[in-house]
């Protein structure tokens, strides 16, 4: 049974009315379809004003859903003839990057994401979705291999931040992220990142230096988490909401400065209801994507991302 949030109650009993009244037409063959589409029709105006009308903490709850569609679903859903690859010829595999060569509309692409976990067994397998430093060594070496292929890069983007570990520190976290943000503002091939859910702090962002960066409506994109934002100006988690607020997280407040180049619409009640619908929605922002890169060249590519990241922000003496 899906996760039912606050702001959902109103919707959520209406639904139940319905389904009552069905079931009852059901068992007594009573004709109460009158009644069950005029519940309807006013459950639908419900949707469009109570998710058309959504506050960053709201989003905050429906990026986070449990039965939100990670990578790995969007993977099987986009793309044709996926085989993953593993390793960072380092040190290890890390289960919380996935990455590999794919199909996209007949052409090889490389797709790199973050994949956290839909129960507690393949959460703890996957380690909530934080990568170790190995996870991002992983993402670098299909990077690479992508652009010695001449394939453009995809990548999905859904973490609450780096594992902030001891092992992971030990292991040079840091120079991870740090060597990602470098080597790919250099890549010589087209890169697309989606954000597809949570995108926190760096761990996000080691795949997030792309020429477009797309996110779905309800997702958001931030260098903390709203509980670790309340904690360090107010000294209280628990005003995270006012945090949210504050933090400016949401996709149409990043859209509006500039940092993201399109929001992509989520079915009514968000990714989760219809992960095939949505989709489609998310291969439609590829495509138009890729149509437009495909048109530079390697330097173009360099130069039209150094351009985007410089773009950002406002500048003053």
């Amino acid at each position: 049974m899906s996760k039912t949030m606050a702001f959902e109650e109103p919707i959520v009993k209406l639904r139940e009315k319905i389904n009552e009244l069905e079931e009852f037409t059901a068992a007594n063959s009573v004709d109460l379809s009158g009644e069950i589409k005029t519940l309807n029709n006013r459950l639908k105006n419900l949707e469009e004003e109570i998710y058309g009308n959504m506050e960053p903490w709201d989003r905050v709850q429906v990026a986070r859903h449990p039965a939100r569609p990670t990578t790995l679903d969007y993977i099987k859903e986009l793309f044709e003839d996926f085989m993953q690859l593993h390793g960072d010829r380092f040190y290890g595999d890390d289960a919380a990057i996935v990455g590999g060569i794919a199909a996209f509309d007949g052409r090889p692409v490389t797709i790199i994401g973050h994949q956290r976990g839909k129960d507690t067994k393949e959460n703890v397998k996957r380690n909530f979705g934080m990568p170790h430093p190995e996870g991002y060594r992983k993402a670098l070496r299909l990077m690479k291999q992508a652009e010695k292929f001449g394939r453009p890069i995809i990548c999905f983007i859904d973490t609450k931040g780096a594992f902030p570990g001891k092992a992971a520190e030990e292991r040079g976290q840091s120079e991870a992220i740090a060597r990602n943000l470098v080597e790919m503002a250099g890549l010589q091939v087209p890169v697309v990142s989606i954000v597809i859910g949570e995108g926190g702090s760096g761990g996000a962002l080691a795949l997030g230096v792309a020429n477009h960066i797309h996110m779905l409506e309800h997702s958001t994109y931030s260098v903390i988490s709203p509980e670790g934002a309340a904690t360090i100006l107010w000294k209280d988690s628990s005003l995270a909401k006012q945090a949210a607020e504050a933090m400016k997280i949401t996709a149409p407040d990043l859209k509006e400065m500039g940092i993201i180049d399109e929001i992509i619409p989520e079915v009514t009640g968000g990714a989760h209801r219809d992960p095939k619908v949505q989709s489609v929605h998310i291969g439609k922002a590829i495509r138009h994507s890729l149509e437009k890169l495909r048109l530079l060249d390697g330097r173009e590519l360099v130069e039209d991302r150094y351009m985007k990241f410089r773009g950002i922000g406002v500048f003053s003496e």
